[in-house]
């Protein structure tokens, strides 16, 4: 029987950045977006994410707004939380679309009013969900908007995959971390890398804090004591 998957939230999380980004089998579009968002002409051309749950989608899109935060350009975001959409604000470089699938009729209309007013303003756009554009149920003129430009679909990495991204990644920090200590991590937590990099951060914060080697028992107490 499999393991229960515990989600992390672990505080002092760093914003999601496109160097953090654990790429594997979605390369392509965080190559994309790697080039554009450090471009000083980006493209107005719209780009389109999708795949499920726990492919990346969410942290592609932070990671991009906290990079053209650090270059000092202001960005418009919108996802389903967001019940009352502001009106568009010539100040943004960027409008940011997360999870369109579940979009009300009035946060379509807003989306759709801010891609009119991002393409005549040739300002940039990056919007994301669980469909390819031709599947979403939204109004057609924001489902054919959605598909013109830049589709990339993302894929959720497998447990080799994720494995050998942990491992690369303890390598990188100097951290040692057992075959057995690899199996708990990766069937008892998110399968979001993000997630999982959070983890390694804390857990090896935490050894050197505590002065032990990272182990099964070491991880079960670092979490009793969050």
């Amino acid at each position: 029987m499999a393991m229960k998957q515990l989600p992390l939230d672990i505080g002092l999380a760093r914003p999601p950045s496109l160097a953090s980004f654990l790429a594997g089998p979605n390369e392509a579009a965080w190559r994309h977006l790697q080039l554009w968002a450090g471009s000083p002409t980006r493209s107005p051309v719209p780009t389109y994410l999708w795949g499920a749950s726990g492919s990346g989608k969410t942290h592609l899109l932070r990671a991009v707004e906290e990079s053209l935060r650090e270059q000092g350009a202001r960005t418009g975001w919108l996802d389903p939380s967001v019940e009352e959409p502001p009106e568009f604000d010539d100040r943004w470089a960027v409008v940011l679309m997360d999870d369109v699938q579940h979009y009300s009729a009035v946060q379509q209309h807003a989306a759709f009013n801010w891609f009119v007013n991002a393409q005549s303003l040739q300002r940039g756009l990056v919007a994301a969900g669980l469909l390819p554009p031709a599947d979403l149920r939204l109004r057609e003129d924001l489902r054919t908007r959605l598909g013109w430009g830049h589709v990339f679909e993302l894929h959720v990495l497998s447990e080799p995959e994720r494995r050998a991204v942990l491992r690369q990644a303890a390598d990188a920090r100097g951290v040692f971390l057992g075959d057995d200590v690899m199996d708990f991590i990766l069937h008892r937590f998110s399968r979001d890398l993000g997630s999982l990099m959070q983890l390694l951060e804390h857990l090896d914060a935490y050894a050197l804090q505590a002065q032990r080697a990272i182990t099964i028992p070491l991880i079960k107490s670092m979490l009793e004591n969050e």
